[in-house]
């Protein structure tokens, strides 16, 4: 795995990501194993029927992403009824709230702040709720105005396991592919920030003008991401 690139932008506590680029359900090559947490599926829709409704790309964004600063660009968005999606790696982001997992000795990228915040005001908690980063709005695509906001809820899929989060964070404009400590727990991906994570077969599907509140409710998250696969197998 790769090291990632700490990135600065205005504001907001951001990241970078790493890693290689493969299809939905490809091994982590050189990445250390975890064992995922007791819930490796949430909801009633399995893995296997979302990923066949993501298997082709009708892309919508005006270019490719990077999967870490080094590599070339080969992540498109792609557009699909009621939600957008793509697929890359995960780097573990333990940005937000200072824990015990999450601070400067564990992460030496650690940024104590998240681009959304709780409903008290507080960053997001990284260990402990699910959530996915996007790229910052640049002109290879817009992450607002394709319907994406702070709190989508996004079903993240790795190795069989479906696991919902929240868009929690934004990053750098040109790279993707990168979700929480607590998202790479629960998919079974060691989610140490430094040297974890999986270098590909990650995907993640984004619904469209949705919103779990409060953001942080991980439990609100899953109802709601049920019933939006649902919609989205009956749609595509």
């Amino acid at each position: 795995m790769r090291k990632r690139i700490l990135t600065a932008m205005a504001g907001v506590g951001l990241l970078a990501a790493a890693g290689f680029t493969s299809a939905a359900g490809a091994s982590s090559a050189g990445t250390a194993s975890h064992k995922p947490s007791s819930t490796t599926r949430e909801g009633t829709v399995g893995a296997a029927d979302l990923l066949a409704k993501v298997k082709s790309c009708s892309q919508i964004s005006n270019g490719k992403y990077r999967t870490d600063s080094e590599t070339s660009a080969t992540v498109p968005v792609c557009g699909k009824n009621g939600a957008v999606f793509w697929k890359a790696d995960l780097d573990v982001d333990c940005d937000g709230q200072r824990t015990s997992k999450c601070n400067e000795d564990t992460d030496p990228w650690f940024l104590p702040d998240t681009a959304f915040h709780q409903s008290d005001g507080k960053p997001l908690r990284a260990d402990s709720l699910p959530y996915v980063v996007v790229p910052s709005s640049s002109s290879i695509w817009n992450y607002s105005s394709a319907g994406i906001k702070g709190g989508g809820v996004v079903a993240v899929i790795y190795n069989n396991k479906v696991e919902y989060a929240v868009v929690g964070d934004t990053g750098p404009d040109k790279i993707i592919g990168e979700a929480s400590y607590a998202t790479a727990k629960a998919l079974g991906i060691n989610p140490d920030p430094e040297n974890g994570g999986a270098d590909s077969g990650v995907t993640y599907i984004l619904f469209k003008n949705s919103k779990a509140s409060p953001i942080e409710s991980h439990s609100k998250a899953v109802s709601l991401g049920d019933s939006l696969a649902k919609k989205f197998l009956q749609d595509n």
